[in-house]
């Protein structure tokens, strides 16, 4: 079999991994080619050739090496479904299945892909904000949170130096896990959650209080964190774009206002969560997903995708994860475990 690999939506560490498990595990038997930049290579024909010394030493590589795009989706690409294209060039190179790895955005392309083309194709799910329905863990989740960790364990010294509120953004998107580990293992006293939405001046009081307790304050908050009002702090791109982001600026803005006295200060880690070496656990997970990833093909069990479900790799069919979210449940454990720890969440 001629398979096609390719990553999509915005990189992660542990996506070499991942390639690096699909291409050993399914070499020497079948032929490999990647894509390059997502779907964006299919609809403009860049292939090339996947074999063992391309992919040996990436293991610990953060990044993509076939490349990524986060906009590049075939049925809707400028304005135009460009799908005919991107199944001509499948053709044209004679590809008998995809392994398609990306996030929710990217699988549901995929398994529209492959419904009304009709070229096979397996899942492997790949997201830091650990939010793809059907999936427990995410390979690059765990660096992510691991930036997180380390950027509050930093703070809290400058913080308590100076006597200061330092408030960390995090990514997510409408999901909160990055902010809700990150938050507990970096001793945050207040995790802001988008599943949560909070009240400023229930906000400003704990703040108050417990910077007359230790002296200082480290919150965490999600850049899709809601106002008990449901408002979003959102950010205006080039091209009329808007994405979410700026809530850790607007929470020192307010914090500043009503609390004059108490200086803060925001930092904002962006692409620090996403960037670099994937962790231990990340780059096992990752040689876990490719690895069941090659065998679903080699066993012909398509219009799936890998995922994590406790301590086990199963298949959960594509259709069931396309346009989904996973949340952070209202009765999650580690919230009670952050709220018996008196954190504001």
């Amino acid at each position: 079999m001629r398979i096609g690999v390719l990553t999509g939506g915005g990189d992660c560490p542990g996506l070499n991994a991942v390639i690096r498990a699909v291409t050993l595990s399914l070499l020497p038997a079948h032929e490999l080619l990647g894509i390059e930049r997502g779907f964006w290579g299919l609809m403009v024909d860049r292939l090339r050739p996947l074999d063992a010394a391309a992919v040996r030493d990436r293991l610990d590589e953060g990044g993509t090496l076939l490349g990524t795009h986060n906009r590049a989706d075939p049925f809707a690409w400028e304005g135009t479904d460009r799908s005919e294209l991107a199944w001509q060039t499948c053709r044209r190179h004679a590809l008998d299945a995809l392994v398609a790895i990306g996030g929710d955005g990217s699988l549901t392309i995929a398994e529209r892909f492959g419904r009304q083309c009709g070229l096979p194709v397996v899942g492997v799910p790949k997201t830091i904000d650990n939010d793809i329905e059907g999936n427990e863990r995410s390979f690059g989740f765990d660096s992510a949170v691991a930036v997180v960790a380390d950027a509050l364990t930093r703070l809290q010294t400058t913080a308590r130096s100076h006597g200061r509120v330092m408030v960390v953004e995090t990514m997510g998107r409408d999901a909160g896990w990055i902010a809700l580990e990150g938050g507990l293992a970096g001793g945050a006293d207040a995790i802001l959650l988008p599943e949560r939405p909070f009240a400023l001046d229930a906000l400003t009081d704990f703040v108050r209080l417990r910077v007359a307790e230790q002296g200082y304050a480290l919150v965490c908050v999600a850049e899709g964190a809601r106002l008990a009002d449901g408002a979003q702090s959102w950010q205006q791109l080039p091209g009329g774009v808007a994405r979410l982001g700026g809530v850790g600026n607007a929470l020192v803005q307010e914090l500043g206002q009503r609390l004059p006295q108490i200086e803060a200060r925001a930092t904002l880690l962006g692409h620090l969560q996403r960037s670099g070496a994937p962790t231990a656990f990340d780059r096992v997970l990752s040689t876990r997903f490719g690895v069941a990833a090659a065998t679903c093909v080699r066993e012909g069990a398509f219009g799936v995708t890998v995922a994590l479900q406790g301590d086990r790799v199963v298949r959960v069919p594509l259709a069931q994860v396309a346009g989904k979210n996973r949340r952070v449940p209202a009765a999650h454990e580690l919230l009670n475990c952050a709220a018996a720890l008196g954190v504001f969440v």
